[in-house]
């Protein structure tokens, strides 16, 4: 008996193991190198079981924060992307920033990324050409979503990039205050923006980005509003927005989300700001990266990456 159950124990915890791993490699996305402007940039892909190369398919480009990366932003929302691809069947594409950093068009020149100018737009703008013409993907359905630095440089995509993009979600990022006035969009695109606001790093009413402890500036962004309002009137949408409250599923976390649903758009298009009442510079639904008094809450009342392509799927570039 005693044997038996020791075989017992030893097959359990064998059984344990084994779906341990398959649940670990279930979404693993598989890291490639992109040359471009005399550098070898890199990317993770997540490619779904149902991808087949001769049925065109929506791309969703992702891009990570500041000191990130590829890898670390499908941990951000528990690999919540690439679990989603599986069961509506686009691609991602994660790119990797250099040195971590995105040149989201702030003058700052701490990092390298900015400090040297990089050409991240170009990058981007070519890796999705290639991925369109290497993984059949459907170029009227492209859109790229991205948290922070990868936000702000969302945005930056938005307006240089345009016509390659059928629509955008910037999370926890605004426009950079020097980069505003150069933003010249191609034609209309929707914009899907999500900000908390006590956002202890981008500060929602516009400012210096301050990082830890000791304050360090990294740069001025336009407040939420601000930089909202700049794509509902460009898309010549209807003011003022239609408010309402998503329900507050979760009241232990100190948050309440605000929808602003701007309609009636140029071309179709729609601009909408969920605004995290009480809200942490996070990813609402995803992980507590870092401690309340470091970065804020993360509001469970919503989980923006299933919000992110619910919007984002509903349009196509016409």
């Amino acid at each position: 008996m005693c044997h038996k159950t020791i075989k017992d124990r030893l097959t359990f915890f064998f059984l344990v193991t084994v779906i341990f791993i398959f649940s670990a490699n279930a979404f693993a996305s598989e890291k490639k190198t992109f040359a471009h402007g005399g550098l070898d940039r890199s990317y993770w892909i997540y490619i779904p079981d149902t991808w087949n190369k001769a049925d065109p398919k929506p791309l969703l480009v992702v891009l990570h924060g500041g000191w990130g990366s590829g890898e670390k932003i499908q941990k951000l929302n528990y690999e919540g992307f690439n679990k989603l691809a599986d069961k509506e069947g686009f691609i991602v594409a994660y790119p990797d920033g250099i040195g971590g950093h995105w040149n989201d068009g702030r003058t700052q020149t701490r990092f390298r990324a900015q400090r040297q100018n990089i050409d991240d737009v170009g990058f981007i703008s070519s890796l999705i050409d290639y991925l369109i013409k290497e993984m059949n993907i459907d170029p009227k359905r492209v859109y790229v979503t991205g948290v922070s630095n990868g936000a702000m440089m969302t945005y930056r995509l938005a307006c240089e990039i345009t016509g390659k993009l059928a629509a955008v979600a910037p999370v926890i990022g605004s426009m950079p205050d020097a980069y505003a006035s150069k933003c010249s969009p191609s034609r209309s695109i929707s914009v899907l923006a999500i900000n908390g606001t006590e956002d202890p790093l981008v500060p929602y009413k516009g400012g210096d980005i301050r990082f830890g402890p000791f304050g360090i500036t990294l740069g001025k962004v336009k407040s939420v509003p601000e930089t909202v309002n700049f794509w509902a009137t460009f898309d010549k949408c209807s003011f003022p927005p239609e408010v309402t409250y998503e329900p507050d599923r979760n009241p232990g976390d100190q948050t309440k989300v605000r929808r602003e649903f701007y309609r009636n758009c140029q071309d179709g298009a729609e601009v909408i700001l969920y605004a995290v009442e009480g809200g942490g510079h996070t990813w609402p639904g995803g992980m507590q990266y870092r401690s309340e008094s470091l970065i804020g809450r993360t509001s469970k009342d919503i989980d923006a990456t299933t919000v992110i392509w619910e919007f984002l799927k509903h349009h196509a570039i016409k």
